[in-house]
């Protein structure tokens, strides 16, 4: 039988365990994976710890971005798939269609293929990084050369991507990081400005290097008080994406918003899935990845029988980049 992780209580990475499953076969609509690496995501540590926008019931499994050959199609999709090798495009519910296996059963149309000259790590570091980053800089957020882009938790995988991103669409990235430690390679990951929160004003250093306008597009996962300061930072007409709530705590719509024209959107790629985006999405990042514009950056891998640690590690913030399972 396969190998899954599950987790049978809310909690720290410390629920999670090591299940044999019985077999599953795809329905209509599904194929089979056998799952060669996954890619960790602070949507997951959210989902166990029962803080995730999706409700768990448990005994559930668990994880979004895996990468593996498919073994097996069900009814309605293509047998010429299988043997071949895809990523998966997060998004989908996780306790309907749990990765961290050995093998796994998954929508079809959530696959998306990688370039031939990846290994299994780095295509198990694509897709949730970069179509997050995308959607809101792209198609919503519309940057273009010499927009001032403010990126938070810029060390994480999205964060690496947002600045990659930004560079491709000929805007100026300004990455932030709360301490010193991460600021050198964040300059030789491509940031153009890092900002160390703990040590500088954000909003004097923003108003410095845009030369008084501020940043037209802020791109945040952690909310909380904080977005105050974040508004103040950006330009009159600029626009606040929210793509995440780390700091679990309520995001007030900032008072510096008013008078100035700023907006602030909750946001997730999911809103581009079914609109034709999507598949320009696969190809902007597609595309990209095998010139060698985009490269994702591993923090640090662990085999699978380390899930617990991998999950620890993800959640003491030292990585810069992407943590990877591989099986």
């Amino acid at each position: 039988m396969p190998k899954a992780i599950r987790f049978n209580q809310l909690g720290g990475p410390e629920v999670l365990r090591i299940e044999d499953l019985p077999e599953r076969r795809p329905g209509p609509g599904e194929v089979s994976l056998k799952v060669e690496a996954v890619g960790l995501n602070r949507a997951e540590s959210m989902f166990y710890h029962g803080f995730y926008m999706e409700k768990v019931n448990v005994p559930s499994g668990l994880g979004y971005e895996a990468i593996g050959k498919v073994i097996a199609v069900g009814p309605e999709v293509d047998p010429a798939l299988i043997g071949k090798r895809f990523g998966t495009i997060p998004g989908f519910s996780m306790s309907q269609y749990p990765v961290l296996a050995e093998e796994a059963v998954v929508p079809a149309n959530v696959l998306a293929a990688v370039p031939d000259s990846f290994s299994a790590v780095e295509g198990a570091a694509v897709w949730m990084q970069y179509c997050t980053a995308y959607g809101a800089l792209v198609p919503f957020g519309k940057v273009a050369g010499g927009d001032f882009v403010i990126i938070t938790a810029a060390s994480s995988s999205v964060g690496l991507a947002a600045i990659q991103i930004v560079k491709a669409q000929g805007g100026i990235s300004i990455a932030t990081t709360r301490g010193s430690a991460k600021k050198d390679q964040l300059i030789d990951l491509g940031a153009d400005h890092v900002v160390v929160t703990e040590e500088e004003d954000l909003v004097a250093r923003v108003q410095s290097i845009t030369g008084g306008k501020g940043a037209r597009i802020v791109f945040d996962p952690v909310g909380g008080d904080y977005i105050n300061t974040l508004a103040q930072a950006t330009a009159n007409g600029g626009t606040i994406f929210l793509y995440g709530m780390l700091s679990g705590k309520p995001t007030p719509f900032p008072l510096a918003a008013f008078g100035r024209r700023i907006g602030m959107f909750g946001y997730t790629f999911g809103e581009l899935r079914g609109t034709p985006e999507w598949e320009v999405m696969k190809i902007y990042i597609y595309d990209r990845l095998t010139d060698g514009s985009f490269k994702p950056r591993i923090a640090r891998t662990f085999p699978f029988e380390q899930t617990v640690e991998a999950y620890t590690y993800l959640e003491s913030n030292q990585q810069i980049g992407k943590v990877v399972i591989t099986l």
